[in-house]
């Protein structure tokens, strides 16, 4: 099953860095936090992902080509014509595809844009800026069993991010901006979706979070994955912070693999 992780957009809440790289590209613990993200779905059986760059999207091409560069050990050896020795080559189960989704394009385009590289299979999407504990296995054991288009991971968190209203038997009522006073889930990404999900967004301006899921909420095909584990995003430097000192302290809940 494929993993399409979104990481073309501007990153504007996270200026002091995003100005230079893509934000799924700024580092925690020397790494690029959308490699702790791949990890992440690594660790559960899942290898295969589709990157949606477009803002700097270079960088994140560059990033992936060289990323034997950052794993092992490497001789240049000038006296053979530059010839380039790898020892101890350590590097990760992954196949990876970056497709250039557009500078400009919303969530829902950027979706859309890769959908010749999905098919017709189920697969899993998430967001290239935030971490967390679920279980992936289970949360894909979750959206098989109930037959739905989408099911998004919901989180009990003090954020300023989409507020959810859940029913009992767990489908979305409804999705609205969040505000300082709700004590209600939102929305953490970690996301699986069927292959109709292309139907129901338009084009490149399309906004995932408010044309599509609201399509999805008024047909019944939105269910959440209830998760009372650890989530952050990282929209700025505090956030940031905060990622990178649980990784220092060897303390960070989304780190489940082995070194």
């Amino acid at each position: 099953m494929k993993t399409v992780i979104l990481a073309g957009g501007f990153g504007t809440r996270f200026s002091e860095q995003s100005e230079y790289k893509p934000k799924p590209m700024i580092e925690i613990g020397g790494m690029p936090i959308i490699w702790h993200i791949m990890k992440e779905y690594s660790y559960y059986g899942f290898h295969d992902f589709v990157i949606c760059a477009g803002y700097k999207q270079h960088i994140v091409k560059e990033w992936f080509a060289d990323y034997f560069l950052y794993t092992s050990d490497i001789t240049f050896d000038l006296t053979q014509g530059n010839k380039v020795i790898v020892h101890n080559q350590r590097t990760e189960p992954w196949r990876v595809t970056i497709v250039d989704t557009g500078l400009h394009t919303m969530t829902g385009g950027r979706i859309k844009r890769i959908q010749e590289y999905i098919g017709d299979e189920t697969f899993m999407m998430t967001y290239g800026d935030g971490v967390c504990d679920v279980d992936i296995r289970k949360l894909v054991e979750y959206h098989k069993s109930h037959g739905k288009i989408a099911t998004l991971t919901a989180v009990y968190l003090d954020q300023s991010k989409g507020v959810l209203e859940i029913g009992g038997d767990n489908a979305v009522r409804s999705f609205r901006e969040k505000n300082a006073m709700d004590a209600a889930p939102i929305n953490a990404g970690y996301m699986v979706l069927e292959p109709e999900i292309f139907d129901y967004i338009e084009d490149d301006q399309t906004i995932f979070e408010q044309y599509t899921m609201s399509r999805l909420i008024e047909k019944g095909e939105l269910m959440s994955y209830e998760h009372k584990g650890y989530w952050q995003c990282m929209d700025n430097k505090r956030e940031k912070d905060i990622l990178e000192n649980l990784w220092e302290q060897k303390k960070a809940p989304w780190k489940k693999w082995e070194d």
